[in-house]
């Protein structure tokens, strides 16, 4: 099965060549490499793996999520495309070994209007959000067209300490018949502390509350990262372990890792 080793190959790359990192870097590199309303074009690799689930030690999950941001109308208005590929557990084979299956999950986009101005200490995004039913597996997506809105807070005040979040809620509007309705409240708090150097610590634990079977996952992630500037393209790379601390229904990780590249053009 995939896993995150890609992602901390190259964080750990990057912890080791502090001089390399730091090279052109400019305090606004250092801004923009983490702010989820900044004003560039980035591409994003972020992958979840779960070595286990609470009802099922022994099963594994992993989700890779593609990630593309661009800017319009001089910033002002951010449009964000995510298409995850997940890895999925379909039981055991006659043998009694556990089988897995990958495939497209439901694809996700939004387009926030940043309502405040570029200068000020808070960062304010909102807009609407859809989700179309992409998934190739039934156990990947929810096989509904839905609709819903996204709102993104980002402080910026102080330059050692970033913080805020994201908080998208969408519900089903169209689909398959066959399939239970969906209605979902998601909820990513940020936090980035800047250690020099590009060097960095961060949270980010996204909370899934599945509203309409009352399902929630509740995880609080601790990890660190670097970012690098290479010609015109800020790449940063991070590594995030997360605990569970609450949960609610089936399916859900006791413990994850959160790794990822992003690169801002």
């Amino acid at each position: 099965m995939k896993t995150a080793c890609t992602c901390a190959a190259i964080l750990v790359a990057a912890l080791a060549c502090p001089r390399l990192a730091a090279q052109h870097l400019s305090d606004d590199d250092l801004k923009k490499a983490n702010n989820p309303l900044a004003n560039a074009k980035s591409f994003n690799l972020h992958e979840y793996y779960a070595p286990s689930i609470y009802e099922a030690p022994d099963v594994r999950g992993n989700s890779l999520l593609i990630r593309f941001a661009m800017p319009l109308a001089k910033g002002t208005i951010l449009l964000r495309a995510t298409q995850p590929v997940s890895t999925v557990y379909t039981g055991e084979n006659a043998a009694g070994k556990q089988t897995y299956a990958s495939g497209l999950g439901d694809l996700s986009f939004f387009a926030t209007y940043t309502l405040s101005k570029a200068t000020a200490k808070w960062l304010v995004g909102l807009g609407p959000q859809f989700v179309f039913p992409t998934a190739t597996r039934q156990q990947a997506g929810a096989g509904k067209v839905q609709a819903g809105a996204a709102l993104i807070l980002f402080n910026v005040h102080q330059p050692a300490l970033q913080w805020g979040g994201l908080i998208t809620y969408q519900h089903s509007i169209a689909g398959q018949s066959d399939r239970n309705d969906a209605q979902l409240l998601v909820v990513q708090p940020i936090g980035i502390f800047q250690l020099g150097k590009g060097a960095y610590l961060r949270t980010s634990g996204v909370m899934n509350f599945d509203l309409e079977n009352q399902v929630y996952v509740v995880p609080v992630g601790f990890g660190a990262g670097h970012v690098v500037k290479v010609g015109k393209t800020v790449f940063n790379v991070f590594l995030e372990p997360q605990l569970t601390v609450l949960h609610y229904g089936p399916g859900q990780p006791s413990f994850q890792l959160f790794a990822g590249m992003n690169a801002q053009f």
